[in-house]
């Protein structure tokens, strides 16, 4: 009986080895379970912030764009900007010879008047001395009717003279003097 009894306990005893043992692995099994979830979890936030760092790059990106489309735009409003000046320029040029222009040809009409009135003062002087040579013939004529006149004069109170003589002797011709005809010539 001794013997059954021992034999039964070693058997129990084994049982109860073998249920730890399992128990053991049952729970090495749950930790192998435990630490794959756990890892699965950092997989996951791993992706999740790769995810979030591409988004972010991808907003970067975008960001960069914009900036370059905004460079972009500057640069040709710059470029509108030098042409505008470009042609305010030509303008100004083109401004600035036409009053170069205007200047020379009010140069040329100063010049033309001041021509036109030399050959005005020329003519008045011309119609001065005209004028003056008609007054002096004019002087020249009347002194000579005058000292004509004079003569006549002169040849009738001789006349009367002689007549007067030839009262007394008819035989002497009276002497004339045509005074008036030699001035005259």
């Amino acid at each position: 009986m001794a013997i059954l009894w021992t034999t039964g306990q070693q058997q129990q005893q084994q049982q109860q080895q073998q249920q730890q043992q399992q128990q053991q692995q049952q729970q090495q099994q749950e930790q192998e379970q435990q630490q794959q979830q756990q890892q699965k979890q950092k997989q996951q936030q791993q992706q999740k912030q790769q995810q979030q760092q591409q988004q972010q790059q991808q907003q970067q990106q975008q960001k960069q764009q914009q900036q370059q489309k905004q460079q972009q735009q500057q640069q040709q409003q710059q470029q509108q900007q030098q042409q505008k000046q470009q042609q305010q320029q030509k303008q100004q040029q083109q401004q600035q010879q036409q009053q170069q222009q205007q200047q020379q040809q009010q140069q040329q009409q100063q010049q033309q008047q001041q021509q036109q009135q030399q050959q005005q003062q020329q003519q008045q002087q011309q119609q001065q001395k005209q004028k003056q040579k008609q007054k002096q013939q004019q002087q020249q004529k009347q002194k000579q009717q005058q000292q004509a006149a004079a003569a006549a004069e002169a040849e009738a109170g001789s006349r009367s003279r002689s007549r007067r003589s030839s009262s007394k002797s008819d035989s002497e011709p009276p002497v004339k003097m045509n005074l008036a005809d030699n001035i005259l010539s």
